[in-house]
């Protein structure tokens, strides 16, 4: 097998990507060849997310864009749609194998034992018990470094509990070894993933909060950034730690998913939008020029009008950066599939305009708030059409004109002027 061409494709999120980073690297290290998805390959992976229905939607889209790339191909799916409906991905035609997010750390020996006759063996539904490490290293300028999986929390509209399992980590001695194979391949910054970050430790007694003072004693990494992390579990311990070691990027992803109390209470969260916008006047108080991003469903069942004007005041009248707006997405055995008072899509689609043009007029906002300032950039590989880019420490892109010496180098630059788009334009 190891002749023949592999491409991988990763849908999702960070998480997801800093594994199929790690098993495309394991796979080339044992003597495959790897291949961009977009070319003729012998073998296509998928790493499938089952967040919403159109994640699913494009997981069969890219089974058949393989199939018109190499007709004779095998096509192996894993992940978090694997993990949760395997059968139905064992159906589609020119699917080969179908593993979940156990089995795929084992996709070197499957591949020694896929027959050529593409013959799909048995898949089933794995139990979901250990905790592989993984970090993307194919951007030399940042990593993304899975140091948690799983989730205990049990959210009326998730599935991501049955798809990854019980929230489950490496001890803190084992995730500074990791880090420290990030550090040795001179990369500068490392953003710390999982499905729920802040619950890293429990299994072992251990904390995220002394995870990341341990981080943030090493040298080696110049720079550290959170992903998102829950606001019942980012404390003002973490706040402060962020606010007084330079290593931790002031930048924070809290999901909110919604401004009302009563939609938070229905959804299942663990908090109400009073410790929310608590969490986000901590930031504030010490780091008045940080990003805060959220993330917001709409159009959860019950959302009335009301519901959601609620919701939409209380999220123009926080000091956020921007927010990701999600439409809400029905999900197969949950709790929230079975309620009542489902909102139209023509509505969803409506309120999620609204929160994105709300989104817009925030993120001009900070971007503008930061004119003036000097800020560090880490400058990335690409040159896109003459130009670089870099996003400063609190998450704001810039561009410059390509320069190769200063590819995964940090930069102290002055941010004044700014394209159509919101994007610094630095000039040398």
């Amino acid at each position: 097998m190891k002749n023949k061409i592999l491409a991988f494709h990763t849908l999702g999120c960070k998480l997801n990507y800093s594994e199929t980073a790690s098993i495309a690297k394991h796979l080339q290290d044992a003597g495959y060849k790897v291949a961009d998805f977009r070319d003729r390959a012998d073998i296509y992976v998928i790493n499938s997310c089952t967040v919403t229905r159109n994640a699913e939607k494009r997981c069969r889209e890219l089974i058949r864009k393989a199939r018109r790339n190499n007709p004779e191909a095998q096509v192996i799916i894993m992940g978090c749609y694997s993990q949760v409906n395997p059968e139905e991905l064992t159906d589609i035609s020119g699917v080969s194998m179908v593993l979940g997010n156990k089995g795929k750390f084992d996709l070197a020996a499957r591949l020694a034992a896929l027959p050529d006759t593409g013959v799909k063996p048995p898949s089933g539904k794995e139990r979901l018990d250990t905790f592989v490490p993984a970090f993307s290293s194919d951007d030399r300028t940042r990593s993304f470094f899975k140091i948690q999986d799983g989730c205990d929390y049990t959210c009326t509209y998730c599935t991501i509990p049955r798809a990854r399992g019980r929230s489950r980590s490496n001890t803190i001695r084992e995730t500074l070894e990791t880090a420290r194979q990030i550090a040795g391949s001179d990369i500068k910054e490392v953003v710390l993933t999982g499905v729920n970050i802040g619950d890293f430790g429990k299994p072992h007694g251990e904390s995220f909060f002394e995870l990341l003072q341990n981080l943030a004693e090493m040298e080696e990494l110049e720079r550290i950034r959170l992903s998102s992390i829950e606001p019942d579990l980012l404390s003002d311990d973490i706040i402060g730690l962020v606010a007084a070691e330079p290593r931790l990027m002031p930048h924070f992803h809290i999901p909110l998913q919604s401004g009302s109390n009563a939609i938070l209470e229905a959804m299942g969260r663990k908090y109400d939008r009073e410790l929310f916008a608590g969490r986000v006047d901590k930031i504030r108080e010490l780091l008045p020029y940080a990003c805060i991003a959220a993330d917001v469903i709409t159009g959860f069942p019950g959302e009335t009008e009301a519901l959601f004007m609620e919701s939409h005041d209380f999220i123009k009248a926080a000091d956020l950066s921007y927010i990701h707006v999600f439409p809400y997405s029905e999900r197969e055995n949950t709790k929230a599939s079975r309620m009542k008072d489902h909102v139209a899509p023509g509505v969803i689609r409506e309120r999620s305009q609204k929160l994105q043009a709300l989104s817009q007029e925030k993120k001009k906002k900070f971007v503008q708030a930061n004119q003036g300032r000097k800020e560090n950039v880490l400058w990335e590989k690409e040159n896109l059409h003459g130009n670089m880019y870099g996003f400063t420490e609190n998450y704001i892109r810039v561009k410059a004109p390509y320069d190769e010496s200063k590819c995964n180098t940090i930069e102290t630059v002055e941010l004044n002027i700014t394209d159509d788009r919101g994007v610094y334009i630095i000039n040398p």
